[in-house]
C-alpha cells in the first residue's frame, strides 16, 4: 500500500481530534507519530498508540515523512508552516491559517516556491446543520432566500488559554469567527461580498474579543449575519433562513428544526392580537389554513472526506477542497471586520 506518511504538530486538543480521525483511514494515511512542546501531551500521544518524535526538527527531518498537520496555537501556524514546507513536507494549517493577510501571502509564496500542498483544515464544512442550510439556499426551498442568520452561542466566556491571549492569535473572530464566516463564503461561492459591518464584543476580557455581530451583504443583495457569542445562557437558533415564501429553523447541532411554509397567498385577513396598549393585526400570525409545516431535509456527510481528498490531491493532483482562494477570501472578511468594529464603520469593499 502507498499509504501517505503523515505527522500531527501540536498534540492538544485538535491534534488528539486529528489523530483519532486519521486512525480510520489507515489504508490511506500512515501516522508515522506526533510531537507536542508539552510533555504532558507526549504522553497522551503514547497512550493514544502514537509515536511521538523527540522535538520538531526530528519531524522536519524524517525523510519519509510527506504531510503534516499543524495544531498548534494560532501564532506559530506561519513559521512552523514555512519550515515544513522548506523541508519538503505538504501542510495542512488548522484554522485560523494565520493571524493577518500579509502572513497568509507569505505561506501561499513558501507552496509556491517549494511546490508543496498548502491548505487549511475547514472542518464546518461538513457540519451538517450548514449542509441542511446550504441545501435549503441552494434549491430556493423557501422561495428566493433574502437573509440568513447563523449563531454559535456559549456562556463559559473564553477558555483559559491561549485562546484569550492576543500575541497568540486568540479571539473569537479568529476561533470560531472563522468557521461561519468560511460556510457563509461556500453559501454563496460565486456571489461577491460588497459590505462588512461588525460589532465585537470584550465582556469577559479586554484583551482579545469574547464575541461578534457581523453582517455580509451579498452583490445580489443577500444579507448573511453571523453571531458569535460566549455570554449567552439562553440560546438562539443555530440557524434562521428568511425567503420570500417561507421561513426555517435550525435548533442546534442535533438538526431539530422547521420549515413554515405559506399554502395560500390569497387569504392575507389576520385576526388582530391584543397586546397590552393596544391591537396589531401587520403581526398577527398567519391563519393554519394559510400556512404548512415541513420537516428539515436530511443531509449526511463524513469529516473524512477532508484528508481523502488532500491524499488525492498529493498522489492524483486534485484540486483540493479549500483553496488558497477561498482562505483569502476569508482572512480578507476578518480584517474588514476588524476594521468596521474599529471605526464603527460599514467597510465597502469587494471581496
Amino acid at each position: 500500500m502507498n499509504r501517505i506518511k503523515t505527522a500531527i504538530v501540536g498534540y492538544g486538543g485538535m491534534g488528539a481530534w486529528h489523530g483519532e480521525k486519521l486512525k480510520t483511514l489507515d489504508d490511506i494515511i500512515e501516522v508515522t507519530g506526533t510531537y507536542d512542546i508539552k510533555e504532558t501531551r507526549q504522553e497522551a500521544s503514547k497512550k493514544a498508540g502514537f509515536t511521538p518524535y523527540p522535538s520538531f526538527e526530528a519531524v522536519l527531518n524524517d525523510p519519509a515523512l510527506e504531510l503534516v498537520t499543524i495544531a498548534t496555537p494560532n501564532d506559530l501556524h506561519k513559521p512552523l508552516a514555512v519550515q515544513l514546507m522548506a523541508a519538503g513536507k505538504n501542510v495542512i494549517s488548522e484554522k485560523p491559517v494565520t493571524l493577518c493577510l500579509s502572513d497568509l501571502d507569505e505561506m501561499i509564496v513558501a507552496a509556491n516556491k517549494y511546490g508543496k500542498l498548502f491548505t487549511v483544515h475547514q472542518n464546518r464544512r461538513w457540519d451538517e446543520d450548514f449542509l441542511i442550510a446550504k441545501k435549503l439556499v441552494d434549491e430556493n426551498a423557501l422561495g428566493n432566500a433574502f437573509r440568513i442568520e447563523s449563531r454559535v452561542q456559549g456562556s463559559r466566556g473564553i477558555p483559559g488559554d491561549w485562546r484569550n491571549k492576543k500575541e497568540f492569535g486568540g479571539g473569537m473572530v479568529l476561533d470560531w469567527g472563522v468557521h461561519l464566516l468560511d460556510q457563509m463564503v461556500m453559501l454563496k461561492p460565486d456571489k461577491k461580498i460588497t459590505s462588512v459591518y461588525a460589532e465585537l464584543t470584550y465582556v469577559t476580557n479586554e484583551g482579545v474579543d469574547d464575541g461578534c455581530f457581523i453582517t455580509l451583504t451579498f452583490e445580489d443583495g443577500f444579507k448573511a449575519f453571523v453571531e458569535v457569542g460566549t455570554s449567552n445562557f439562553i440560546n438562539l437558533p443555530r440557524w434562521y433562513i428568511t425567503g420570500e415564501n417561507g421561513s426555517a429553523v435550525i435548533t442546534d447541532w442535533d438538526l431539530s428544526g422547521k420549515i413554515t411554509m405559506v399554502s395560500d397567498w390569497e387569504k392575507r385577513d389576520a385576526v388582530p392580537v391584543a397586546t397590552a396598549a393596544g391591537l396589531t393585526k401587520t403581526m398577527a400570525p398567519r391563519t393554519e389554513e394559510t400556512i404548512k409545516e415541513y420537516s428539515l431535509p436530511k443531509v449526511t456527510s463524513d469529516v473524512r472526506d477532508y484528508y481523502r481528498n488532500i491524499c488525492k490531491v498529493i498522489r492524483n493532483g486534485a484540486t483540493p477542497i479549500v483553496t488558497h482562494e477561498q482562505i483569502r477570501r476569508v482572512m480578507k472578511i476578518m480584517e474588514a471586520a476588524f476594521k468596521s468594529s474599529e471605526t464603527n464603520t460599514v467597510v465597502k469593499e469587494i471581496i
